[in-house]
């Protein structure tokens, strides 16, 4: 069964992945876990697709997250890079729907705005009000794994909105 008081927040890359566990705690959400899925840079996209796919899958049937949440692709000047992000997030939102979770896209400054408060905070800002403002232990120190925290914690604090909206 899975719980719908824990998020797993994605934030998506093809190299480089942050994953991270928040749970809606009695006073305060708490990380349960965190990490940075690597995938090997001399493999094909295809297999490296495939790693971060089964990975995420794996996450997801230890940790049993009631929702998964993941930062939306941005397209910038960089198509290429975007293009591989968005590869990677379909792998992702795929692991997430063969588990039988939802889904929810998040925008960077959706994100940066409900953990800093500020839409442009530089990525060591997101960091310190994880830590300072919302007391969260065990921030990590890898900057794909603070993201992902960020993004779980704007679910937790965006969810209940989003469901009264959808009613």
């Amino acid at each position: 069964m899975f719980d719908d008081s824990r998020v797993l927040g994605v934030d998506p890359g093809l190299a480089s992945c942050g994953v991270a566990v928040l749970s809606r705690g009695s006073a305060r959400p708490e990380i349960l876990w965190a990490d940075c899925l690597r995938t090997p840079s001399g493999q094909a996209e295809a297999a490296r697709l495939r790693v971060l796919h089964d990975a995420v899958a794996a996450a997801i049937r230890e940790h049993q997250p009631g929702t998964l949440a993941v930062e939306r692709v941005m397209w910038g000047k960089n198509v290429g890079s975007a293009m591989s992000v968005a590869r990677a997030t379909g792998v992702i939102l795929l692991a997430a729907s063969e588990a039988g979770i939802q889904a929810e896209e998040y925008a960077p400054l959706e994100v940066k705005m409900a953990v800093v408060g500020v839409g442009n905070a530089p990525k060591d800002a997101v960091r310190r009000a994880l830590v300072r403002t919302h007391g969260l232990d065990g921030v990590p120190d890898e900057p794909n794994a603070v993201d992902a925290v960020a993004i779980a914690l704007c679910h937790l604090q965006q969810s209940r909105l989003r469901k009264a909206v959808r009613v």
